[in-house]
């Protein structure tokens, strides 16, 4: 039977090294904020409420929402990124559904990967789409190793800390999850602990895993 799995975590948890990795292995990855900026162009149903919300000049000369622009008002306080949140997660939550569950009659065309990632950077704000899945692990790391880390992909430190602040504590997010993997040691122990997951789900992937 098909799989379905959210994995969730902060920033700069591993949460996308997680996903890429199962993805290289054969399962169907699906980045919630990928999807969300697909949304950001003209004529989508919610560029004229993120305009309204946070500025008309969030948009370019031809009406695409500036990511960058939008970061910069929107996750400035927990008011900001509610406001987003209510603006996109109903339209993600539509286009997952629609995904996650087709209609029988195209499921019978369309062949089914046998395990779906679904990747969720903003898990506490869409906790309603959780019973869209199979299971939910959450990747955690300890505060300063995820700093570090943000750091040295080329983040600011006060760009990660105000980021870091709006989010959800370790705890609150392992109260979200079915399983967790800790992912605090630089090796290959996250990509062990997905390879045994794999195995004692028996989800076996196009590479043989």
């Amino acid at each position: 039977m098909p799989f379905t799995l959210f994995v969730i975590g902060n920033i700069a948890s591993g949460k996308s090294t997680a996903c890429s990795y199962l993805a290289r292995s054969g399962a169907r990855h699906l980045d919630l904020d990928v999807i969300a900026k697909s949304f950001y162009v003209p004529g989508s149903v919610i560029v004229d409420s993120i305009a309204e919300a946070f500025g008309w000049d969030v948009l370019d000369e031809s009406g695409e929402v500036r990511s960058s622009v939008l970061a910069q008002r929107a996750f400035v306080d927990e008011g900001s990124v509610h406001q987003l949140n209510e603006i996109v997660h109903p339209v993600l939550l539509d286009y997952l559904s629609n995904i996650l569950l087709p209609v029988p009659c195209c499921s019978l065309v369309v062949p089914t990967p046998a395990l779906t990632v679904v990747e969720i950077s903003a898990p506490a704000s869409f906790t309603d789409a959780f019973g869209l899945a199979d299971e939910v692990i959450a990747i955690t790391a300890p505060l300063d190793t995820r700093r570090a880390c943000a750091i040295e992909r080329g983040m600011s430190g006060s760009d990660f800390d105000a980021r870091s602040d709006l989010q959800p504590s370790e705890d609150e997010l392992k109260m979200m999850a079915d399983t967790v993997i800790d992912n605090s040691v630089a090796d290959d122990t996250l990509f062990r602990s997905l390879d045994l997951w794999l195995e004692d789900r028996g989800i076996r992937l196009a590479d043989g895993k």
